[in-house]
């Protein structure tokens, strides 16, 4: 028998330089630590932001719509978009950990270099069309993420991770079934055999196709936080820290938005009418639910949480309309929410106090931000300027994103949509503004052992600075951005 010969051109290992400059970082960290440890923690804060700024070169240079490594890598517009997403907010994200001595994590080696592991998890979901692959990558991506949530090392860190790991290994047990059934039923694990051969049968049998996206919905419904899968994710924000519960509402949900558009498009382009509808029915649950459940909060932290869900339902509508439009506007949407959320999440780390003067149950009550602009005048100011973006208020960013996706989704057809849409965000921002009322119309609740940042880290005082730059001045560059999004989102097939 003639053994089969590969050559390197075929494979066009190009495709997966991106995602192995980020192990190349993961491991190029842990071994400088064998050799050399205990060193300085902005020693592996430059190099992982070193290593990303090299991510983000090869994924520019990349060539749109080419596939390499046997096939599998799949780099199209939506791959490369949402890896520079996740590698931008990676770089926003890691020079919070020079602001505080009081988070250990950020310490240790172990914690950036799974960080990069995880960012290279993210990378490999977004840029193939592989079940296989994207399972490999949610998985190596999870693991790495329960742990960095571990490392905090509170109670409630480890209460969340058990928490995420749980319903995490739930979502892996139904994207594997999921996958069977699709596999079972065309011989393919690849999405656009898969595509084809669903096409070419009409769909038929109906229930196992049903069956197959049920299983693939409720997984990415886990990853996607939409309702009813989205208990763990209050518990999880508050378990974690700050900055990293910021993150973790961007960046794993970007992967999950790729892969919904990567599996539910050719079924909504095919005009297979019950998937729209039970897609329908979970962002108007998503959207709504987590709004109400919103103003009934008393924890800041805990409100942001259920906001990013409610943010999160209102992006997944745009998968569901599946218009080159729409999927413009989700990554406008989410370059917009990116800034925002990462920038209100930060600011929780404002102030903080060694015994729990505000509220024995939660780190970040309503009641801490009292009077807020009497103490931190700067503070109170951009925090007010997050909520305002996060509540729509025009000309802040996320105003921008709500307008595009509501005009695509009247565009569509999607009126009622649009309207649900409306009123979601008029409801939102009784939650948002409750919070600008503690900060400017309350007297200050402190005593003498509160210790407030307004000495804080440059890095946190850059980061939270550029968040809130990119928050008032998006106007400026929205147009330019949509037309560099659309340029990218247009040579993916959809």
């Amino acid at each position: 028998m003639e053994p089969i010969k590969v050559s390197l051109e075929s494979l066009n290992l190009i495709t997966l330089a991106p995602m192995l400059i980020a192990v190349a970082g993961g491991l190029v960290i842990l071994c400088i630590d064998l050799i050399k440890p205990n060193l300085h923690k902005s020693m592996y804060v430059m190099l992982s932001i070193l290593f990303l700024f090299i991510d983000l070169g090869a994924l520019i240079g990349l060539e749109v719509n080419q596939r390499g490594f046997f096939d599998v890598m799949l780099i199209d517009g939506l791959a490369i978009l949402s890896q520079i997403i996740i590698v931008v907010a990676s770089m926003l994200f890691i020079p919070l950990a020079l602001t505080s001595k009081r988070f250990h994590e950020f310490s240790l080696p172990e914690f950036f270099g799974l960080f990069l592991l995880m960012i290279a998890g993210f990378q490999f979901m977004v840029a193939t069309d592989n079940l296989i692959l994207i399972f490999v990558g949610l998985e190596t991506a999870s693991l790495a993420l329960y742990t960095l949530i571990a490392m905090h090392n509170r109670e409630k860190s480890f209460e969340a991770a058990i928490k995420y790991f749980t319903m995490g290994a739930l979502a892996a047990g139904f994207y594997s079934m999921g996958s069977l059934i699709l596999y079972a039923l065309t011989g393919s694990v690849e999405l656009y055999k898969i595509a084809e051969v669903l096409t070419a049968r009409d769909f038929e049998p109906i229930w196992a196709v049903l069956a197959a996206v049920a299983f693939m919905i409720a997984a990415l419904g886990f990853k996607l936080s939409m309702v009813p899968f989205h208990t763990w994710t209050p518990d999880v924000y508050e378990g974690a820290s700050a900055a990293l519960a910021g993150y973790m509402s961007v960046v794993p949900k970007i992967a999950g938005f790729v892969v919904a558009m990567r599996l539910f498009e050719f079924l909504i382009q095919s005009d297979v009418v019950w998937v729209r509808d039970i897609l329908y029915i979970g962002v108007v649950l998503t959207m709504t639910f987590a709004n109400i459940v919103a103003l009934v909060q008393d924890d800041v932290k805990r409100m942001l949480a259920y906001s990013s869900i409610s943010h999160a339902g209102f992006v997944m509508a745009a998968v569901m309309i599946g218009t080159t439009q729409a999927n413009s506007a989700l990554f406008l949407y989410w370059v917009l929410f990116l800034f925002t959320n990462l920038g209100a999440f930060a600011m929780l780390w404002i102030s903080r106090h060694k015994s729990a003067i505000w509220h024995k149950r939660f780190d970040h009550p309503y009641e801490k931000f009292s009077g807020l602009v009497q103490i931190m005048p700067v503070g109170a100011t951009i925090m007010a300027i997050f909520m305002l973006s996060l509540a729509g208020v025009p000309p802040f960013s996320l105003f921008w994103g709500k307008l595009y996706v509501m005009s695509a989704a009247v565009n569509s057809g999607y009126i009622v949509l649009a309207l649900i849409m409306a009123i979601n965000s008029a409801i939102s921002a009784y939650y948002y503004l409750k919070l600008i009322v503690y900060m400017f119309m309350r007297e200050p609740v402190v005593d003498d052992n509160t210790i407030y940042f307004k000495n804080a880290s440059l890095s946190l005082k850059t980061i939270v600075g550029l968040s809130a730059v990119a928050t008032i001045f998006s106007v400026v560059f929205i147009a330019p951005l949509m037309e560099y999004i659309t340029k990218y989102v247009s040579v993916s097939g959809f």
